[in-house]
């Protein structure tokens, strides 16, 4: 029995796993695979304590950090989540993965966002050698470069707005003629000279030797092609939240997003959610390891009130989780 089993092994998931051992809770933490989103980026510049770190650093550091504190790890998928009641009241967490079954007292869910992707040649070849999908983190190895940005939201014009800063030239690729993004950032992207938007168009493949050199684009109306020079590639057509798992669980909005309160509760008691799969608007890395000590810390009290008699209080919070 576990004192809280954590799904996800990116930065939340480890930084959740750490506080928890620091509270000597017993501790799982089962993931698909190390490192989360941040194996989307390559460099890291804005992680406070380092002025530069890759990506693989910074995830086999928090991997160290969390193993030697006595966490046990397991590379896996999680199945199934099953709460087992004696009562009405809650017992533990039945959880399942393709392999294996565990049991919890508390659940962390910190899965995260997986990127839409383009699934168009070239794009896995390239994913982090000129192919970022994070304009906050990879922008600036692009200064006084040409980068491409494939999107038609807000992300996408932020990205946009971004690197028209720090490029020396930004395309902007769009399917269609509308955008989805808010009227005033659109209009700041059109008022950039560096900036071209390329509309009704869609990246074809992405060319190059060792790292990004170029890319096809193609109308999808007249089907003209073109070839354009990029050094790097900004991939902003939204992020999945992969919840699924448990829809029937939690409350989530009409994205998938897992609903909080301000200790990362969820509606279902012994719950609780940090990180990109939380509904807050900015996802960055120092963002997702502070919910996820919140959280961490929340399932530590909640054990402690449940085993000093204090479930009313524990149950209040489903109250106000509508």
């Amino acid at each position: 029995m576990f004192d809280t089993i954590i799904i996800g092994l990116g930065p939340a998931g480890m930084t959740a796993g750490i506080y928890a051992k620091r509270r000597e809770m017993k501790t799982l933490i089962i993931g698909k695979e190390l490192g989360g989103q941040v194996i989307w980026a390559s460099e890291i510049e804005n992680y406070p304590g380092f002025k530069s770190i890759s990506n693989t650093d910074l995830i086999n550091k928090m991997y160290d950090q969390v193993k030697s504190l006595g966490a046990e790890i397991k590379m896996d998928e999680v199945a199934t989540i099953e709460p087992v009641y004696n009562n009405k009241n809650l017992e533990h967490f039945i959880v399942k993965t393709k392999k294996e079954k565990f049991l919890g007292k508390t659940v962390i869910l910190t899965m995260g966002l997986a990127p839409r992707r383009l699934a168009i040649p070239g794009e896995e070849k390239f994913n982090g050698k000129g192919i970022s999908y994070c304009a906050n983190c990879d922008g600036p190895f692009y200064k006084n470069k040409t980068v491409a940005v494939v999107g038609g939201g807000n992300a996408a014009f932020d990205a946009a707005e971004i690197l028209s800063k720090i490029s020396e030239k930004v395309y902007l690729i769009h399917r269609r003629q509308e955008f989805r993004a808010f009227e005033a950032l659109i209009n700041e992207v059109k008022n950039r000279d560096n900036i071209e938007m390329i509309l009704d168009s869609e990246i074809e493949e992405i060319m190059g030797n060792e790292r990004v050199e170029g890319i096809k684009v193609i109308n999808i109306k007249t089907n003209a092609s073109q070839e354009l020079k990029v050094d790097g590639i900004f991939i902003e057509i939204g992020r999945i939240a992969h919840t699924d798992l448990i829809a029937d669980l939690v409350k989530r909005d009409e994205k998938g997003m897992i609903i909080v309160n301000n200790k990362f509760e969820t509606s279902q008691e012994g719950i609780f959610a940090a990180g990109d799969v939380t509904p807050l608007e900015f996802k960055q890395i120092t963002i997702a390891c502070g919910q996820a000590t919140v959280a961490a810390l929340a399932a530590y009290q909640y054990l402690q009130l449940k085993q000093g008699g204090s479930v009313d209080k524990v149950l209040d919070r489903g109250k106000k989780m509508e």
